[in-house]
């Protein structure tokens, strides 16, 4: 891996990141969110705004300590502890892959931002003007909504959200309560349109869950929650191709539960 260049830019929040081997350029844009979160330091911003840059192709981050290390011309041990702070602040989401001997052959960071909730704007894009780091957004997320559905309902893996027993216990109640507690025997006859839907409906009232935005879950009813997924979707069909197309699905979805549980 080219160790890259790192340059800030005259425009607030953003850098840019410029590949050594292949002179390609990719922008990061940090969220206001962590711009001005007095709780960071000045590199761990920036080291957020590296792990978004990395993440753009596969939608995690597995860069090394050692390397980001490099970049930052810090120690690896350091890089560690940035790393912990941001997962313990929730932008990122650490996961550790072992392979059958339980040995760990690689970590992955996934950036934990949803700049679109903080604007609570709706996720339209100009057509033909995704950039990189868009796309990256787009494979993180639906890499977070399988990786989460796949703990919650297969029981696969290491726990994404770090729920601590008690968390995840209320949260399977909820599912419980709304009649989504599927089990996967019964998602075998589900046709993939609907366990697609079963997914995106899941992850948001896991937002919910974990965001100063839980009491709203006491409103949610099953029947909205479908019926509102079906909206949104048809919209995303509508709007495909003009100029409001929806690039974030999910983010579309969310932001209108949102405003849909607020009205009630």
């Amino acid at each position: 891996m080219a160790k890259p260049l790192l340059f800030i830019t005259e425009k607030v929040g953003e850098l840019i990141y410029v590949n050594e081997e292949n002179k390609i350029g990719y922008y990061a844009v940090i969220p206001s969110t962590i711009l001005f979160n007095e709780d960071l330091k000045a590199n761990e911003k920036l080291l957020y705004a590296v792990i978004t840059i990395l993440a753009n192709k596969e939608g995690y981050c597995f860069a090394s300590n050692t390397y980001l290390a490099e970049l930052f011309n810090a120690q690896p041990h350091t890089i560690s502890n940035w790393i912990s702070h941001l997962n313990k602040l929730n932008f990122v989401c650490v996961e550790i892959i072992r392979n059958d001997k339980n040995e760990i052959i690689q970590r992955r960071i996934y950036p934990n931002d949803t700049p679109y909730t903080a604007k609570m704007t709706y996720p339209y894009s100009i057509k033909n003007t995704e950039t990189m780091s868009q796309i990256g957004q787009y494979n993180n997320i639906n890499n977070k909504i399988d990786r989460f559905f796949n703990y919650i309902i297969k029981k696969e893996k290491q726990n994404p959200e770090q729920f601590t027993k008690d968390e995840e216990i209320n949260f399977w109640n909820l599912l419980q309560k709304l009649e989504l507690d599927y089990t996967e025997d019964l998602l075998k006859i589900f046709r993939e349109e609907n366990i697609e839907k079963l997914k995106i409906i899941i992850y948001a009232l896991k937002e919910l869950f974990i965001s100063n935005k839980r009491l709203l879950l006491t409103k949610a009813k099953r029947e909205n929650l479908i019926l509102l997924y079906d909206n949104c979707k048809s919209k995303e069909i509508e709007y495909k191709g003009t100029i409001k197309e929806i690039n974030n699905f999910f983010e579309y979805y969310y932001i209108s539960l949102i405003r849909d549980l607020e009205k009630v």
